[in-house]
């Protein structure tokens, strides 16, 4: 079967723990969309690790891990991350599409010198080069892997984007030009560099269908960063949803079964944008501290994630969006250390309640609608079985549940792996 692992929120929902226990069931584990702009880590008997690109299915000798055509393949990155897993003693099996784009040196200045230029308006973009990236790809610009193995093709190419790409950098930004040689050189090491892992994934994967291999579709950041159902423009550059699933690995979209959609037990998000529930000052420190395995801090940049209260609104939003079959929630014991915790179960927006996520003006002036549930400020870390968590813990996640309309068919209460409560729904 085909299964999706994707996000309810902005990202950060704790996909990586979730996709890395479907991964050691799967034949088959497949990055679909988006680069090494965002990460997800995974704490399991082989240590601790924070992937990029890499899919997480690299933890197991059975499974096949491929780099979808929908990523934006820093083949650096890659290589680097593959280096570190292998230091921890694991040798994975790695494809990587014929057809996946490659993420070039100046996408990472392109989206420096662009946030550098908007000052204050910026994205609060990873600058990994994600936005000049798709643009190019769109633009019909971009660079296939296998481009790198046609002399001809590739010099072509490299001579039309140095024409476009000087254009901009002299007159716009005011930066260093760019030099077809060198760039050249830069993609001959790639070459040599991804050569033991290029592969017709297309074909493999409908062979591993007809077969009726176990293939897990692994995500990237979550609904509300979608370029279309988001908060648009703070939003990345490749869809975060399941259904693009079917176009960034090259499965029918009817062979995608099962779509596990991941939320937290609170919110959190780095980078800019509309994030209705956002707490501040000492409040949002202290969730901030107890958050996740080691704090709320992006995988990626180390810097401080936004927190807040658990919005059904956008949550409900995500999960719709995604198509969930089944939801986990994730985080669940870092709240703890609570007495009483907030939800916002609705908007105001110009003296009206909705519970409908709006489009982003709409949602700029919206002002959350908070119901407080008590908490239940005890440890609930090592609880194996969901009856046996304190009620006030049971009432919280079944209010979530009632709100969202999907079954939560699991809950995490710790960042082990092995710390998860499976719910019989």
């Amino acid at each position: 079967m085909v299964r999706a692992i994707v996000g309810a929120n902005w990202g950060d929902e704790g996909k990586g723990k979730i996709t890395d226990m479907f991964a050691e069931k799967s034949d088959i584990v497949i990055r679909f969309q988006g680069g090494a702009n965002a990460g997800h880590t995974i704490i399991n008997e082989h240590g601790r690790f924070a992937l990029h690109l890499m899919p997480s299915g690299v933890c197991y000798d059975h499974t096949t891990c491929i780099i979808g055509n929908g990523v934006a393949l820093d083949i650096n990155k890659f290589i680097n991350e593959l280096e570190q897993v292998k230091e921890a003693g694991l040798n994975p099996h790695l494809l990587v599409s014929e057809r996946a784009q490659i993420l070039m040196p100046y996408h990472i200045l392109l989206d420096e010198y662009e946030e550098e230029r908007l000052g204050k308006n910026a994205f609060g973009s990873t600058k990994s080069g994600i936005a000049p990236f798709f643009s190019d790809k769109y633009s019909k610009i971009g660079i296939q892997v296998n481009e790198l193995f046609d002399d001809e093709v590739l010099k072509a190419k490299l001579k039309n984007i140095c024409t476009l790409k000087n254009l901009t950098l002299e007159h716009v930004y005011h930066k260093p030009l760019l030099s077809e040689d060198e760039l050249y050189a830069t993609c001959m090491e790639y070459k040599e560099k991804i050569a033991p892992y290029v592969c017709d994934t297309h074909t493999y994967l409908a062979n591993a269908i007809k077969e009726g291999k176990n293939i897990l579709l692994e995500g990237q950041l979550g609904t509300l960063k979608d370029p279309d159902f988001g908060i648009y423009p703070m939003v990345t550059s490749s869809s975060t949803l399941a259904g693009y699933g079917a176009v960034g690995a090259g499965i029918p979209p009817h062979k995608i079964e099962d779509i596990v959609v991941v939320t937290k037990a609170y919110s959190s998000a780095v980078g800019a944008g509309e994030f209705v529930s956002e707490i501040f000052g000492d409040e949002a420190q202290e969730l901030r501290i107890h958050g996740g395995d080691k704090g709320e801090f992006g995988a990626t940049t180390g810097r401080p994630r936004r927190v807040g209260w658990f919005d059904c609104v956008a949550s409900r939003y995500g999960i719709e969006c995604q198509g969930a079959t089944q939801v986990v929630m994730t985080a669940l014991d870092c709240l703890s250390y609570l007495e009483e915790i907030k939800v916002c179960v609705g908007y105001e927006i110009d003296g009206e309640v909705t519970k409908d996520f709006p489009t982003t003006p709409l949602l700029k002036k919206a002002k959350p609608v908070l119901k407080t549930l008590k908490g239940w400020h005890c440890d609930i870390r090592g609880i194996k079985n969901y009856d046996e968590l304190p009620q006030e813990t049971r009432d919280y996640v079944e209010f979530i549940e009632n709100e969202m309309g999907c079954n939560i068919t699991m809950v995490s209460n710790g960042p082990e792996r092995e710390a998860i409560i499976y719910r019989n729904k």
